[in-house]
């Protein structure tokens, strides 16, 4: 007897399938953000003809050129989000979890199979789910998640960079470049820094850790 091939992500109907995708994991301030995209199979070839892939190799003008039509073409889409505190508390896989359930659940309606970027399962997911390596690049709809992602967590950063001036925030949206570590060496972290991600040095001065968000996605 022949054994079937598994059924892949691509034969089934796009609008029972959401892809989602996170940002800001690696950071060293501010909360991660994951964002969760239906997308009709007559988007795929308008999105993808105007440049959309992993928002990691498109610039910044291309990624705000892409939001509207991105945002106009999908079936539905959402954002989610999950502060410092909590990566703080809990740990950054677990805080990242929260942030694409959350996006998860302000989608519409609930997807038949979520499509997750990379080689970790969702975990707390019930339904069906594939992870994708490279899915940031080759399935349309993580393209689409990542670069709503992207975009909002660094239009985040430019405001939070006029609240707590001094750190580059608008530069490096946070990640741990040498301007930033400089910048918590003179100035010391902020509430919305990641205290779980710095080094003792880092955390002697400044002001304290934000309060701990609840249990619970």
């Amino acid at each position: 007897m022949v054994a079937q091939r598994p059924e892949s992500w691509q034969d089934r109907d796009p609008l029972v399938c959401a892809g989602v995708d996170e940002v800001g994991r690696g950071c060293l301030f501010g909360p991660v953000f994951a964002s969760a995209v239906i997308l009709p199979a007559q988007a795929f070839q308008t999105l993808v003809s105007a440049g959309l892939t992993d928002s990691k190799k498109l610039t910044a003008r291309r990624r705000a050129a892409l939001v509207p039509l991105i945002e106009a073409e999908a079936f539905a889409w959402a954002l989610g989000q999950a502060s410092a505190a909590e990566i703080d508390r809990y740990g950054i896989r677990p805080a990242t979890e929260r942030a694409m359930h959350r996006a998860l659940q302000r989608l519409p309606r609930r997807p038949q199979l979520v499509l997750v970027d990379g080689n970790l399962p969702l975990r707390g997911w019930s339904g069906e789910q594939r992870a994708l390596v490279g899915g940031d690049a080759s399935c349309p709809a993580i393209s689409a998640a990542s670069v709503l992602a992207k975009q909002c967590r660094d239009a985040l950063l430019e405001r939070l960079a006029l609240q707590f001036p001094g750190y580059g925030l608008e530069r490096h949206r946070g990640y741990g470049t040498a301007q930033h570590r400089a910048a918590l060496q003179r100035l010391g972290p902020t509430a919305l820094h990641r205290r779980s991600f710095l080094k003792p040095a880092c955390t002697s001065r400044g002001s304290p850790p934000a309060a701990a968000a609840p249990p619970g996605f």
